[in-house]
């Protein structure tokens, strides 16, 4: 890791927690070394920096082209390992760049809801990392972010006081999806992060969505 990196995640790792009071839980399931895919649930900007805070390696990261149009934030991402996809149609430079990277042992976080949740439910799951995997043969770790939709929702500015959860499951390993079509992958990588969200609200209903999380939300 990095020095420049290390001194990022030790500063952000303190706001998540100071402000997000954000618990980790299995980060030893990802692997230390090699290609590995962190496929996540999308609840707030903050997300891709929620999934790096508690990992002894650096991440690197799908982000959509336009947030790569500040000069400034731009100059941010890049030195933070972020590269650009075009939403809603296959970049196919945006999938090489992705294999290239795992197969030089990258950690790749991806976002398949394609967009961030408007009411704190997980949503269906865009096929295309699946192509992605496939090709590049690495585990793939189903990574649940609770709280985040509460603590900083789409109809505020800037996030607020929280009580965030991020949870890493058990990896799904090369072997274990080599012979499931893209929808099939996508579908068991979304019900391990509906399992996950289920045990926590569960284990602490307060944390269930309520029917006014939805009503609330913006459309």
């Amino acid at each position: 890791m990095r020095a420049y990196y290390r001194v990022c995640q030790f500063f952000s790792r303190w706001f998540c927690v100071l402000l997000l009071k954000v618990r980790v839980y299995g980060a030893g399931r990802v692997p230390r070394a090699g290609g590995v895919m962190l496929v996540s649930n999308h609840q707030s900007f903050l997300d891709p920096v929620l999934l790096g805070i508690a990992l002894p390696r650096e991440c690197t990261y799908m982000a959509r082209e336009s947030l790569f149009d500040h000069p400034l934030f731009r100059r941010l991402i890049l030195s933070l390992n972020a590269f650009p996809v075009r939403r809603n149609e296959a970049d196919i430079g945006a999938i090489k760049e992705s294999l290239r990277r795992l197969r030089d042992g990258a950690a790749l976080v991806i976002f398949p809801e394609g967009t961030r949740t408007t009411d704190g439910r997980i949503g269906p799951m865009l096929p295309g990392l699946a192509a992605i995997a496939r090709k590049a043969r690495v585990p793939i770790v189903p990574t649940l972010i609770d709280g985040m939709f509460r603590a900083w929702p789409r109809t505020r500015p800037f996030p607020g006081p929280g009580d965030v959860i991020v949870d890493y499951g058990e990896p799904i390993m090369p072997e274990a999806y080599a012979d499931l079509t893209p929808e099939a992958l996508m579908e068991e990588i979304r019900r391990r992060l509906l399992a996950i969200q289920d045990r926590w609200h569960r284990r602490l209903p307060e944390r269930g969505l309520k029917s006014h999380d939805h009503d609330t939300a913006p459309s």
